[in-house]
């Protein structure tokens, strides 16, 4: 879907296009369901009569149907057009919203969580080609953070939101809350998204898969699933932590997750604009900032004030690696297989998602606790930072070129 010289993305100055927007509004409805359920642990738990651990493997849930659902749906829907698979997916996520609110049991609730989260890979792998082909080259960066502002907004409004009317409502009100914006979000979508037109012949399905073995497509997967792992690890947990260890009273945690919101969003307008000038080294030093504020924020977790300042830089962090490693993978998938490998990185993330509410849950149930979750979780971005390193080196060997290590291959 690239732009033509006539189309009005064409221009490197030119505003960015509606139906890029349509992207972000549907990308903040999937975000809702993916992030609020980190701000009513404590409110399922006590309903369900479930631990904190086994409420905290909804997250993981979730993350591990999109790490099945993204290829599978991206495979399936390949010959249809790209408007009909993001409507059929808002349709499927409404319905998923609606079944959660109705849950009887926690088992229920697990299984509508999963099939609401088979949306997700599919919605942003899709709408990160989408994006990109809307924009010229030197801002398709730029483009994927726009999109994923929606995601990121999810977190600033829809997490803290969904946890206030939790506590004033009970927890089926935020899915039924998620329900109408999956309403909204599909009339949206419906009304700025053009149709494709795009008659070419899809790519064969030996080639997009071939595209997926490619050693810095596999690497650049890796990365996302260690950094999603380091940042998840602590995010799911944030909701005990900040009562059971900090202190504060559940009323307050709504009102310090927008910190983290807002430091997502941020984040998100950083490591993107970075990444279309040095997407390497903007890389390299996003990960290495966030392995950096995940060692640290333990040191703050008994102190209040800090505590709250760290949740927003963990949002810069965290948020700032996912337009460059995005990126990183569409460029080593050009040409057969971009809309499997974008779908891919997007279920890499999700099952970084999963393994770090796993590995949360590990530290508190059996391990030192609440209060080792940060440095431990740092250890995953660290590794993914050593991952790009790798990765970097390779490709210089690749291209042939002598001299100075740089930090903007391709």
């Amino acid at each position: 879907m690239a732009a033509s010289p006539s189309s009005p993305s064409a221009g490197p100055r030119t505003r960015m296009p509606a139906a890029l927007y349509a992207l972000t509004a549907g990308s903040f409805g999937i975000g809702c369901a993916e992030f609020v359920i980190m701000g009513l642990l404590l409110q399922v738990s006590a309903d369900l009569g479930v631990t904190i651990a086994a409420a905290g493997m909804l997250v993981s849930g979730y993350a591990l149907g999109v790490f099945a659902g993204a290829p599978v749906l991206t495979l399936l829907t390949r010959r249809m057009p790209r408007k009909a698979v993001l409507m059929a997916l808002m349709m499927i996520y409404t319905v998923g919203n609606a079944a959660c609110a109705l849950a009887p049991d926690y088992t229920t609730l697990m299984i509508a969580r999963v099939v609401t989260s088979l949306t997700h890979g599919t919605f942003f792998g899709v709408g990160a080609v989408v994006a990109t082909g809307l924009v010229p080259a030197n801002r398709r960066a730029s483009a994927i953070s726009v999109m994923f502002s929606g995601l990121t907004l999810a977190t600033l409004l829809g997490m803290p939101a969904g946890a206030w009317l939790g506590l004033q409502f009970g927890w089926r009100s935020t899915f039924w809350a998620m329900t109408a914006i999956g309403l909204v979000s599909l009339t949206v979508i419906a009304l700025l998204v053009q149709s494709s037109r795009d008659d070419t012949a899809p790519v064969r399905l030996v080639d997009e898969l071939k595209t997926i073995g490619r050693p810095q497509v596999l690497l650049g997967l890796l990365m996302t699933v260690l950094q999603a792992l380091g940042t998840f690890a602590v995010i799911t947990y944030i909701q005990p932590m900040l009562t059971r260890v900090t202190g504060f009273a559940e009323s307050a945690v709504s009102p310090i997750l927008l910190l983290f919101g807002g430091g997502m969003i941020i984040g998100n307008i950083l490591g993107g604009r970075m990444a279309d000038r040095r997407p390497t080294g903007a890389l390299l030093g996003a990960l290495l900032a966030l392995t950096v504020v995940l060692a640290s924020m333990t040191l703050s977790l008994h102190h209040a004030v800090a505590v709250v300042v760290f949740v927003g830089v963990l949002g810069i962090a965290a948020f700032s690696t996912v337009s460059p490693l995005q990126l990183r993978v569409l460029r080593h998938a050009q040409g057969a297989g971009q809309n499997l490998a974008s779908s891919f990185n997007i279920a890499a993330f999700n099952l970084g998602n999963g393994l770090g509410a796993w590995l949360g849950g590990a530290v508190v149930d059996h391990g030192p606790g609440l209060q080792a979750l940060p440095w431990i979780a740092a250890l995953a971005p660290l590794a993914a930072l050593g991952i790009a390193l790798v990765a970097v080196r390779m490709a210089r060997s690749a291209s042939g070129k002598p001299g100075a290590y740089h930090l903007d291959p391709a």
